[in-house]
């Protein structure tokens, strides 16, 4: 238990997928403008994340490994995530047209979402357990989301502000911001291991 409870907190604070390992930053930079977008498009990336793992993990296991094809794995990791992506825009589109409408260009954007790929294969890479990849994902999925919502919060102030030197306005001023976010989670290297121990 002690083990999966570090493992959940480090993919959300220390190994946070979009401010440590500067994956996913299309979506992150491209839907952090209104916070009910930024949320939907979260959830999404985290219930991808959490199937594209209960998919992927059984067939590097089971298939890829077994029979001496891991060369394989990204194009069919790339595979089974189009189609998880597929799925739940056909889910959203169905049941939550006005989520599926907000996200809008970036939902597909997920099949390319290099976060998604990279949980994938950093969980294989990692040697966890099934239980344990699951867990990661969750993680990567939940700190996603607290990456998503503090940005968005950061990026109305940032919007908001009118003393932005004109150089600096739209996106050289909206990395500069995701950079100092990025800053203020490395405080928390080294603080999971301090409290699980």
């Amino acid at each position: 238990m002690k083990e999966m409870m570090i493992i959940l907190v480090g993919s959300i604070l220390v190994n946070n997928f979009v401010l440590a390992k500067f994956m996913g930053i299309c979506p992150f930079l491209g839907v952090s403008k209104k916070l009910d977008s930024a949320v939907g498009m979260s959830a999404a990336v985290t219930f991808v994340m959490l199937l594209a793992t209960a998919v992927t993990h059984p067939i590097q296991r089971y298939i890829l490994d077994r029979f001496d094809m891991a060369y394989l794995q990204t194009i069919v990791f790339i595979l089974v995530i189009a189609a998880l992506v597929q799925l739940v825009e056909i889910i959203l589109k169905k049941y939550i047209p006005s989520l599926y409408q907000s996200l809008g260009i970036y939902l597909p954007l997920i099949t390319t979402n290099c976060a998604v790929l990279g949980v994938a294969i950093l969980n294989i890479d990692e040697g966890y357990t099934f239980a344990q990849a699951l867990i990661s994902a969750l993680g990567a999925g939940l700190g996603f989301l607290l990456a998503m919502v503090l940005f968005s919060g950061v990026r109305s102030r940032v919007d908001a502000a009118t003393n932005i030197p004109k150089h600096f306005r739209g996106l050289p001023v909206t990395l500069i911001a995701a950079s100092i976010v990025s800053v203020a989670f490395m405080g928390f290297t080294g603080v999971v291991e301090g409290l699980f121990k």
